[in-house]
């Protein structure tokens, strides 16, 4: 498995008039600690981008469990459970300030080669780095 740990604070502008943090921003949230996650390992969603690779999402799903609100530093915990096929799996919690979870949520990415536009297996050098990272 693997484990990362990512803080944000929900801005103004991601609210809605309530200052609950509008339903359609978690997907952003979740694509930052993505993003996080893979810098955090050791490369960045660029450098995947420049060696041939692109993920787009396939799955989105989630479960809002209570709302985030203006101004509260959010923490977005993202894992891998499963070692990656054509598909990598990346499971969520987010909790709030007070360390509630708020949040479940759960993506589903594949790998797509930006030559040939198909879907490929994990490449190489993405395998090497999660299993690097692998924690039992």
């Amino acid at each position: 498995m693997i484990h990362t740990t990512h803080s944000l604070r929900v801005r103004y502008c991601e609210t809605d008039p309530m200052k609950y943090v509008y339903y359609g921003n978690y997907a952003e949230y979740l694509e930052v600690a993505r993003v996080e996650l893979f810098r955090e390992l050791g490369m960045s969603y660029d450098e995947i981008e420049n060696q041939g690779i692109w993920l787009p999402v396939s799955e989105f799903n989630i479960k809002y469990l209570k709302p985030a609100r203006y101004d509260e530093l959010l923490e977005i915990n993202t894992y891998i459970k499963k070692i990656p096929g054509v598909r990598i799996e990346f499971e969520y919690e987010i909790y709030n300030s007070s360390k509630v979870k708020i949040t479940e949520a759960k993506t589903t990415l594949f790998f797509l080669s930006s030559e040939t536009g198909k879907v490929i297996r994990c490449p190489s050098f993405l395998m090497d780095l999660i299993r690097q990272n692998w924690i039992d």
